[in-house]
């Protein structure tokens, strides 16, 4: 996760098991305001998930331990870090600094294209609070099995740059396994296959370009990609029983088909251009 991330979810932590998120509203009035959810540590500007900590999927449990020192695991880490590294130079790189903002409103538009609808606070409330709050969920998730293993960055291994050099000193300091980009970007990828069906295999393909990032920019060995991608798949499952996310994704679903019929669809020349950048990457590990 980018360092601002990491550091405000790590210390909402805390705060998290101490107290349980918003109270429901009724279930046709899930809210859309970042004041009516709250931040999970004032003033970090990421708003509190769906899930009380006591809900999140235990990472510690459910994931191995990272690979360890001279495995073969370690050595395909290895590989996969110099094939996805070498593109950093290129677009593709540029494109994994950009998925590594998990900020808003500028996060909201990294899967605008495999989903076909701009997506914004003002024309799409519901889905914009539904990717912001799952964002929360994801990446709390991850930080048990972080916390406990420590595991160092690629990027601190091998002494080379990432590709957000503003966060280096605090990503150093945080643990690597598992990637919780990749969680939250796959995390995405699977509730917005809900929301819109018929682009499943364009939003699966983004959510596995947007935790490859993570690969792309040094910030994560592909091991921790791979458990990131099991741990958003997790939060996804245990969110259904939250009578709050199920209503903000059935109104999410109505929005996106109210801004198709008003055309608020992303510029189709952007998005050409963005998935030949993607597709430079798409075969190699993770």
């Amino acid at each position: 996760m980018n360092a601002p991330l990491g550091a405000a979810l790590a210390a909402s932590l805390a705060l998290l098991a101490a107290c349980t998120t918003t109270a429901s509203p009724p279930e046709s009035q899930p809210p859309v305001s970042a004041a009516q959810v709250g931040e999970s540590r004032p003033g970090s500007g990421y708003l509190k998930g769906y899930l009380a900590h006591g809900e999140l999927p235990d990472s510690l449990a459910l994931l191995p331990p990272p690979p360890a020192a001279d495995s073969a695991a370690l050595a395909a880490d290895g590989q996969a870090y110099r094939a996805l590294t070498a593109l950093r130079a290129g677009p593709r790189g540029a494109q994994a600094a950009r998925d590594a903002q998990l900020r808003f409103p500028q996060a909201a538009d990294a899967f605008a294209c495999a989903l076909g609808v701009e997506v914004s606070e003002q024309a799409t409330p519901h889905l914009n609070m539904l990717l912001r709050r799952t964002l929360s969920d994801a990446g709390l998730a991850t930080y048990k099995a972080k916390d406990h293993y420590q595991r160092t960055r690629p990027f601190v291994t091998f002494k080379e740059p990432s590709c957000t050099p503003a966060d280096e000193p605090a990503l150093a300091r945080d643990g690597s396994y598992p990637s919780g980009h990749s969680a939250i970007g796959w995390a995405w990828a699977l509730v917005l296959t809900e929301v819109a069906p018929e682009r499943a295999d364009a939003l699966l393909q983004r959510g596995r370009s947007f935790a490859q990032s993570r690969g792309v920019c040094g910030a994560h060995w592909a091991s921790d990609i791979e458990a990131g991608r099991l741990m958003g798949s997790a939060v996804v499952a245990r969110l259904h029983d939250n009578a709050v996310f199920r209503a903000q994704l059935a109104l999410a679903r109505q929005e996106v088909a109210a801004a198709r019929g008003k055309g608020k669809v992303p510029d189709a020349a952007a998005c050409t251009a963005q998935q030949q950048v993607l597709d430079t990457s798409v075969r190699l590990a993770p």
